[in-house]
């Protein structure tokens, strides 16, 4: 190939990733569209016996919300009932008993409880949540990030309490707007008041870091109408902001037409105007949707724990777990009566000892993990870790990182690749883009049940 034809090459791929910003969110590699059922299955106390991590981190996911919101495709059942949440955590209470021998070796630097709506259940439930990590697992508190997901009609002071009385220093409550007919266009039954209010005891009763999650590009949305949702966000100083673009994907009740109807999509516009804004209050940006400031309040001591390394113990039906080499969860699903049927088969299981279903990561998709980890976020990849760990180098192992590079969305110092900042603006495009042929292929070929 010439050298003009090189030129041509990287500018039409330059320019097709920058005409299509949004094409996939992608917050873990391998998606887990890709995972499929293991023959043989794997036994657990083998898979994790030569674990490498030196430490874990600990996830419980409580699959039970109010109302499934027009754009999530999360594993998730709109579910209120007390009964139907208790036999849940009876069930994840039973699966802790049977791994806690199996991963309890190695200590727990971070736990984080997520869903769904964990604060969707009754206190004493809540409460056990954390007996379940303290009294079976071995959670330390003292020495753990422990993060806690909520909803501004579940934020109550006994709730509060709970979470504070088991040190819990980061909580993260999806907001998306504060314009009530916004949050109506993505079906999410909010009130302003109820948003205000939640907001009000947080501040009253604070944690080291009060996360908020916005969303940008919603039917109707005008960059002026997201901005009033951000300053409103920005009012109660939250230690850290995320900013999601909406996406639409099969099975979510928002579809793609509606966006279109709604007029141009100005997502890339409330990117940049909202980049800007927080930079302006004196936020850091850690990656396109991460923008966080220094917490006023006294940090713990935590135990070190990189997100590269895997070792993540996942409880609960649609928990992921990630060993180096493989990666599994329960089945997934998003129709309701899909979804309800596997978290049935969750709590009747008789035991937990093996994984049926996951995807087993060769060296290539390890490598292109670790790659994607890094390079999403502005902290960049640090070339050296990357031979320490493959022994060989990033840029020699996956020459397209060149384009990055050359196109200007990426740059290289002696030891530092990392994306520029029109980069981090094209995160999405760039994830999509560097999904291996063979995660993609499964990806494709997933059926929805």
């Amino acid at each position: 190939m010439t050298s003009r034809d090189n030129t041509t090459s990287l500018r039409s791929w330059s320019e097709n990733l920058r005409s299509e910003p949004y094409r996939s969110y992608l917050y873990s590699y391998p998606h887990k569209t890709a995972y499929r059922e293991l023959e043989p299955k794997a036994q657990l106390s083998e898979l994790w016996r030569n674990e490498p991590a030196e430490t874990l981190f600990l996830y419980m996911h409580i699959p039970f919300c109010g109302a499934r919101c027009g754009f999530c495709n999360l594993f998730t059942l709109p579910d209120k009932r007390t009964g139907v949440h208790q036999q849940y955590v009876d069930a994840l209470e039973r699966q802790a008993r049977e791994w806690a021998p199996i991963v309890g070796d190695k200590p727990f630097a971070r736990f984080a409880i997520g869903g769904g709506t964990p604060t969707l259940l009754e206190p004493y439930l809540l409460e056990r949540l954390f007996t379940i990590a303290e009294g079976i697992m071995g959670l330390d508190a003292q020495q753990a990030s422990i993060s806690v997901e909520t909803s501004p009609e579940t934020v109550t002071e006994e709730r509060l309490r709970i979470l504070h009385e088991h040190r819990v220093d980061r909580v993260s409550m999806g907001i998306q707007s504060f314009i009530e007919e916004e949050a109506a266009a993505i079906y999410r039954p909010q009130k302003p008041l109820e948003v205000e209010r939640a907001l009000a005891l947080l501040k009253r009763e604070p944690f080291p870091i009060l996360n908020l999650d916005l969303i940008y590009g919603l039917p109707g949305q005008s960059v002026q109408s997201w901005l009033y949702s951000l300053d409103r966000a920005l009012a109660y100083e939250p230690e850290e902001i995320f900013i999601y673009p909406l996406y639409t994907r099969e099975q979510t009740i928002v579809k793609p037409e509606q966006i279109r109807r709604s007029g141009e999509d100005v997502r890339m516009a409330c990117y940049l105007a909202a980049r800007d804004r927080l930079r302006g209050a004196g936020y850091q940006q850690h990656s396109m949707r991460r923008f966080s400031k220094q917490s006023a309040n006294a940090a713990k001591q935590l135990l070190p724990y990189g997100c590269q390394e895997d070792g993540m113990v996942g409880l609960g039906c649609g928990a992921r777990s990630y060993t180096r080499e493989l990666h599994y969860a329960s089945r997934y699903a998003v129709d309701r009566q899909a979804t309800a049927s596997i978290i049935a088969d969750y709590v009747a299981a008789k035991g937990h000892d093996t994984a049926d279903y996951g995807y087993m990561l060769n060296l290539e998709e390890q490598q292109r993990r670790f790659i994607l980890k890094a390079i999403l976020h502005s902290e960049g990849l640090e070339l050296s870790s990357y031979k320490e760990r493959f022994g060989s180098e990033a840029l020699t192992d996956y020459s397209e990182l060149h384009r990055l590079l050359d196109s200007g969305l990426a740059l290289q110092s002696v030891d530092l690749f990392q994306l520029t900042e029109e980069g981090l603006a094209y995160s999405d495009a760039i994830g999509d883009w560097f999904i291996s042929p063979a995660v993609r292929e499964r990806m494709e070929g997933f059926v929805f049940v």
